[in-house]
């Protein structure tokens, strides 16, 4: 599940990439699958204008509605709990002992990381154990049929349309492909980044050369780089880095376990 501060990341852009080279318009939403064919004949020229390739296009012309995306999409009710029924849903006892195993035989990779970075393990391993539990689950949609669905859906299109546009552009650079699948809102890897969030924020964590989420290295070194690009600040500790926390997710009861979680696995 992405965090929410990630869905507000580009609202700022959104005219220029709605508004494409040329005086072109933005293709128009809709409400269910029966004009999501005839928006994606409309969206490829968005996206070609917008620097979108061959493999791109090909992956959008093969991309199919996501129904179960905007079954997901109107039903996210965690939020709405209170702080401790928020924990023990999302299991943060178990989080946080397993947090501080993975944290203990993983050590070189997490000193790395915040040595770059300024960001301890317990941050990283709190949102990586809440988002997959630590890769265990990342997910069985289809990533480019996810996020473009969402493109198209009447209900935030302007916020989805740049990371469309990010996946297509991820699938011309081969770092996904057509077949990819990820989270139900078009996240992928062992944290859930959103499309354009990898494109600004994705590095190489293993030194192979590549940006892929899915290699646990390269996901938590990105999720660092995310949070120092949204303030995180070493020696703030968690109450003096609530921005970054709330840069990944903006809802405050999510903000509060991450903060709590990591304090416990830094604290063990």
């Amino acid at each position: 599940m992405a965090g929410r501060g990630q869905w507000k990341l580009f609202a700022a852009a959104v005219l220029g990439t709605l508004m494409v080279s040329g005086g072109a318009q933005a293709a128009s939403c809709g409400k269910n699958a029966s004009g999501f064919e005839g928006w994606k004949e409309e969206f490829a020229q968005q996206a070609q204008a917008s620097g979108v390739g061959r493999r791109g296009l090909s992956a959008l012309a093969g991309a199919n509605y996501a129904s179960k995306t905007i079954s997901a999409d109107r039903n996210q009710k965690s939020f709405k709990l209170s702080f401790e029924q928020f924990m023990a849903k999302r299991g943060a006892n178990a989080i946080i002992s397993k947090g501080k195993s993975l944290k203990r035989s993983n050590a070189a990779l997490f000193s790395n990381i915040e040595s770059r970075y300024g960001v301890p393990a317990g941050a990283l391993l709190a949102i990586w154990g809440m988002e997959t539990g630590f890769g265990a689950y990342m997910g069985n949609q289809n990533t480019v049929s996810a996020i473009t669905t969402l493109a198209y859906d009447c209900r935030r299109p302007a916020f989805f349309m740049p990371h469309a546009i990010a996946a297509l552009k991820l699938v011309d650079k081969g770092s996904i492909s057509a077949s990819t699948v990820g989270a139900m809102h078009g996240e992928v890897g062992h944290t859930q980044f959103l499309p354009a969030n990898v494109l600004k924020y994705g590095v190489d964590g293993n030194g192979d050369g590549r940006v892929d989420l899915k290699n646990k290295a390269d996901a938590l070194a990105s999720t660092a780089n995310f949070l120092r690009g949204h303030g995180w600040r070493a020696g703030r500790g968690y109450e003096g880095n609530m921005g970054a926390i709330a840069g990944w997710n903006s809802a405050s009861v999510y903000q509060r376990a991450i903060a709590a979680i990591g304090a416990e696995i830094d604290g063990g």
